[in-house]
C-alpha cells in the first residue's frame, strides 16, 4: 500500500489476545509491503555481499597477469555499486512505507475502538495509556514492522553467503558458517534481562509523566494552599529514578552492541589465521583468501540488523501488548442493535434505580455521590459501560437501538466536557434538529461575555464566530468552557438531552439566568439534569432523590428541602439525618428558600429595568 492511499480503507480486526499475537497479525496484513522490501533488501545486500568476490577475482587476476579477468572484475564491481545503490534506495523507501502504513493501521484501529467505547474507554483504561498507546506505543511497533522488511532481507542474505562460502572454498567455508550463527546470535541470553530493564524504565518514566501532568493541572490549586513545592520535590524524586533506570538499560544495550562488536572481530581474526595458515600450504590461492577475509568483513553489515531486531522487538513487545489490551476491549451491548433505527419517543426510565423523567418535562436529579451521577447519567445514554437493565425511551430499550440512533435520541454532556479547537463556528457544527439556531444556544447558555472574551483574542477576525478557540479551551474560564459546552448540546436539540452538573463553574447569577434559559429553551422537550445546584432545582419540574443507588424521593425542590433529610444535607451541604428535621435543619431550609426569592426579585428588577 502507497502512503498517499492512507487511510486503510478498512484496517481489520486485530488479534489482540496477546502482544506477540498482535505484532504477528500486523505484519501479516503488511504482507504485501514485506515481499516488496524483502526484494529490494535482497538486491541490497546480495550486491554489497558480492563485492568481495569481485575482489578477489580481481586480485587473483593480478596475480595471474590477466587483464580481461581484471576488466571483467572491474565491470562487475561497478554492476554491484549500482545495484548497492538502488537496492538501498528503495529498500529504505519500501521499509519506511511499511512502518508509516502498520503505525496509520493501528492509529485507525485505536479510532476506531475509542469511537465504538466513548467514556467507556476512559473508565475501563487510564486516559494517559490511551494517549501513550496512540503515540509512542505506535511508533515503536511501526518500527519493528520495518526492523522486519530490513531483517529478513539481511538474514537470507547470510544465509546465502554462507552457502556460496562453503561452494566456493569449503575449508575456510565452513569456519564461516559454524562461526556465523554463533556471531548472530550471541546477545539472545543477555535480550531478557535488558527487555526488563527498559520494561522498568519505561515505567517510571510513565509515573513520572502522570505525576508532572497531575502537578501541572493542579499548580493553581497547589499555589494556593502551598504545595507546590511539595509535589515538585516528589517530581524531582522521580525523574531521578527515571534516570537510574534509562542508565541500568543503557549498561545492558551497550554490553549488547560490544558483544556484536567484540565476535565478528575474533571471527575475522579466526578466518585470517586459518586462511594464512591454507595459503602458505598452498590449499588455497591469495585471491581466495582475500574473497573470504572481506565476505566476513562485508558480513559485519547485515549482521547489524540482528541486533537491530531484538531491540525493537524489545521495545515494542510491551507496546504491542498495551495496544492489545485496549483493541481487546468490548462494549457491553451490541453497538448495531437489534432493532430498527427509528429514534423512540416519549418517558425515559431506568429500571435499575426507578428513576423516571416524563416526557416534556425538566427534571433534576439530586444525588449524593458525584461519581454515581456520572455513572448514571451515562446510563441513560443507553449502552452503558456497566452491566444492568436497559434505560427505556419510551418503552423501548436504547440498548437494543443502535448506538448512533440512540445517541441521537438521548444526548449525555458529562461534566467534564471537551472543547475542540478551531473557530466557534467550528465548534457548534454539530447534528442539530435545526429547531434551534445557534445565536439562541448561546443566548441561553448566557455566553455574551465569552463572545467577547474570544473577540478580543481573535483581533483579526471580524464575526464572533470566527474567533478561535485553543486546546481544549485552555484560553477560557472553567465557567467560559462549561457555558460554551451547554450551548453545543442546546443547539443539537434532541429528544432527550441529560446533563451532569451543567453550571458547577459559574457564578450564582449567570446560573439562575441559565437555568431560565435551559427552561425556556428546552420547553415541551425532555431534559435531565443533575445537580444540587439549588437554582437549578427550584426551576425543575420535578426533582429526584437518588439514594444508594435507588430513587428515595420525588417532588418539587421546596417540598422536598422541608420534608427530606437527606435532601437537604445535600443541597444545603448539611450533615445527613435520617429523622425528623429539627429547628436548626428547618432553619436552614428556611434560609435556602429566602435566598431563591431575593434572586426571584432581583430578575424582576432586570426584566422591567
Amino acid at each position: 500500500m502507497r502512503i498517499q492511499d492512507l487511510p486503510h480503507p478498512d484496517p481489520g480486526v486485530p488479534d489482540a489476545r496477546s502482544g506477540p499475537r498482535f505484532l504477528w497479525w500486523l505484519g501479516r496484513n503488511q504482507l504485501s509491503g514485506q515481499l516488496t522490501s524483502l526484494a529490494w533488501g535482497l538486491l541490497h545486500f546480495v550486491a554489497v555481499s558480492a563485492q568481495p568476490f569481485c575482489v578477489g577475482y580481481a586480485v587473483q587476476a593480478v596475480v595471474d597477469r590477466s587483464g580481461a579477468r581484471l576488466a571483467l572484475a572491474g565491470g562487475l564491481m561497478a554492476l554491484c555499486g549500482a545495484a548497492t545503490a538502488v537496492g538501498d534506495t528503495f529498500l529504505h523507501r519500501a521499509a519506511v512505507t511499511n512502518w508509516i502504513t502498520a503505525a496509520a493501521r493501528v492509529q485507525q484501529l485505536l479510532a476506531r475502538k475509542a469511537a465504538r467505547l466513548g467514556s467507556a474507554l476512559t473508565r475501563r483504561v487510564a486516559a494517559g495509556e490511551v494517549v501513550a498507546v496512540s503515540t509512542g506505543d505506535v511508533e515503536k511497533i511501526g518500527w519493528f514492522v520495518e526492523a522486519v522488511s530490513r531483517f529478513s532481507a539481511a538474514a537470507l542474505t547470510v544465509l546465502l553467503v554462507c552457502v556460496g562460502l562453503v561452494v566456493y572454498q569449503p575449508a575456510l567455508g565452513v569456519v564461516v558458517a559454524v562461526g556465523l550463527p554463533v556471531v548472530a546470535f550471541a546477545a539472545l541470553p543477555l535480550l531478557p534481562p535488558a527487555t526488563r530493564r527498559a520494561d522498568v524504565q519505561r515505567e517510571k518514566a510513565g509515573r513520572a509523566t502522570e505525576l508532572a501532568s497531575d502537578t501541572v493541572a493542579g499548580l493553581r490549586v497547589l499555589r494556593g494552599i502551598g504545595g507546590e513545592e511539595l509535589f515538585l520535590d516528589r517530581y524531582r524524586r522521580a525523574s531521578q529514578e527515571v534516570r537510574q533506570a534509562a542508565v541500568r538499560s543503557a549498561r545492558m544495550w551497550s554490553l549488547i552492541s560490544a558483544v556484536q562488536v567484540l565476535l565478528p572481530g575474533l571471527l575475522l581474526i579466526a578466518v585470517v589465521w586459518y586462511g594464512v595458515h591454507l595459503a602458505r600450504e598452498g590449499r588455497i590461492s591469495v585471491g581466495e583468501l582475500v574473497t573470504v577475509y572481506s565476505s566476513v568483513m562485508v558480513l559485519a553489515y547485515p549482521l547489524r540488523h540482528f541486533e537491530e531486531i531484538a531491540m525493537a522487538y524489545s521495545f515494542s513487545r510491551p507496546s504491542a501488548k498495551r495496544a492489545a489490551r485496549v483493541l481487546s476491549l468490548e462494549r457491553l451491548t451490541d453497538a448495531g442493535g437489534s432493532r430498527a433505527a427509528d429514534a423512540p419517543s416519549g418517558d425515559l426510565d431506568d429500571p435499575a434505580t426507578g428513576l423516571l423523567a416524563p416526557a416534556g418535562l425538566l427534571t433534576a436529579v439530586v444525588c449524593g455521590d458525584p461519581d454515581a451521577a456520572g455513572r448514571l447519567a451515562e446510563r441513560l445514554g443507553g449502552h452503558a459501560s456497566e452491566e444492568g437493565p436497559s434505560v427505556r425511551l419510551g418503552g423501548v430499550p436504547l440498548d437494543e437501538l443502535p448506538l448512533d440512533s440512540a445517541r441521537a435520541a438521548v444526548l449525555v454532556q458529562d461534566k467534564d466536557p471537551v472543547l475542540l479547537s478551531g473557530s466557534l463556528r467550528d465548534l457548534l457544527d454539530v447534528p442539530a434538529s435545526g429547531r434551534v439556531s445557534a445565536a439562541a444556544a448561546l443566548r441561553a447558555a448566557q455566553c455574551a461575555d465569552v463572545l467577547d472574551a474570544l473577540a478580543q483574542g481573535s483581533l483579526d477576525a471580524d464575526d464572533p464566530m470566527d474567533a478561535r478557540i485553543t486546546e481544549r479551551g485552555r484560553s477560557l474560564s472553567g465557567g467560559q468552557r462549561q457555558r460554551l459546552a451547554l450551548a453545543r448540546s442546546l443547539l443539537t436539540d434532541p429528544e432527550v438531552l441529560v446533563l451532569d452538573e451543567p453550571t458547577s463553574a459559574v457564578d450564582s447569577h449567570t446560573e439562575a439566568r441559565i437555568a431560565e434559559g435551559v427552561r425556556d429553551l428546552r420547553s415541551g422537550r425532555t431534559s435531565v439534569v443533575f445537580t444540587s445546584s439549588p437554582l437549578l432545582l427550584d426551576r425543575a419540574d420535578r426533582v429526584v432523590l437518588v439514594h444508594d443507588g435507588e430513587v428515595a424521593a420525588v417532588g418539587t425542590h421546596r417540598d422536598l428541602l422541608h420534608e427530606e433529610p437527606r435532601y437537604r444535607a445535600v443541597v444545603t451541604r448539611e450533615p445527613d439525618g435520617e429523622g425528623e428535621a429539627g429547628p436548626g435543619e428547618r432553619h436552614v431550609g428556611l434560609r435556602e428558600l429566602e435566598v431563591l426569592d431575593v434572586l426571584e426579585d432581583l430578575e424582576e428588577i432586570e426584566e422591567t429595568a
